[in-house]
């Protein structure tokens, strides 16, 4: 049985610093990110830049999209920098739906980790990891009210979240630092198994 200690400001803090000591590669593809998404293609109003950013995405974070180009085109047709600078969290439902082939598929983790990369302290990143955390402390604390498919809504993910600040009482990280902490212990507590 899993038991992982309660969260609070020291142990927050003590992920932080396993985050900025994370093996290179990760260190890379992050700083890698960061350049193209806040120095090289800042807005979304060219759809080469957009296809450019998502396919790194996808091949950084493996969010297994295996058609780039509707999903850019979802994104170009949004006109979504407006929404990013104000931190509207319909955003990411909104950049999750594509239809393909006639097919509606949702992207959601990845539209998490695009709108993230633009905005992070209003986006956190939903993904298996944090899902995994999430539900591990809601099933053992019941720090708020919801139930596991409310995690891939991104306006409820959201307050979730914000929930689980207020129940541990860590105000003082924002959403970016409460997102890296449940990604880490998420890999350390819930590996996948490849």
């Amino acid at each position: 049985m899993i038991n992982i200690p309660r969260p609070n400001k020291n142990i927050i803090e003590e992920y932080l610093v396993k985050w900025d000591n994370l093996e290179d590669h990760y260190i890379w593809q992050e700083s890698s990110l960061d350049k193209l998404f806040h120095k090289d293609y800042k807005s979304n109003t060219d759809l080469n830049e957009i296809l450019i950013k998502c396919s790194c995405l996808n091949d950084f974070y493996s969010t297994n999209i295996f058609l780039i180009y509707p999903v850019a085109k979802n994104i170009y047709d949004l006109k979504i920098d407006k929404r990013l600078k104000q931190g509207d969290p319909s955003l990411v439902n909104d950049i999750a739906h594509v239809t393909i082939s006639g097919k509606e598929k949702v992207f959601y983790s990845f539209a998490s980790k695009y709108c993230s990369h633009h905005n992070n302290v209003e986006f956190p990143i939903y993904d298996y990891f944090v899902d995994k955390m999430l539900m591990y402390f809601q099933k053992r604390d019941k720090f708020s009210n919801f139930k596991s498919n409310d995690l891939k809504d991104y306006v409820k993910f959201k307050n979730i979240l914000i929930d689980f600040k207020k129940f541990y009482d860590i105000d003082e990280f924002n959403l970016r630092d409460i997102d890296k902490y449940l990604w880490i212990a998420g890999k350390e507590y819930f590996p996948k198994k490849y």
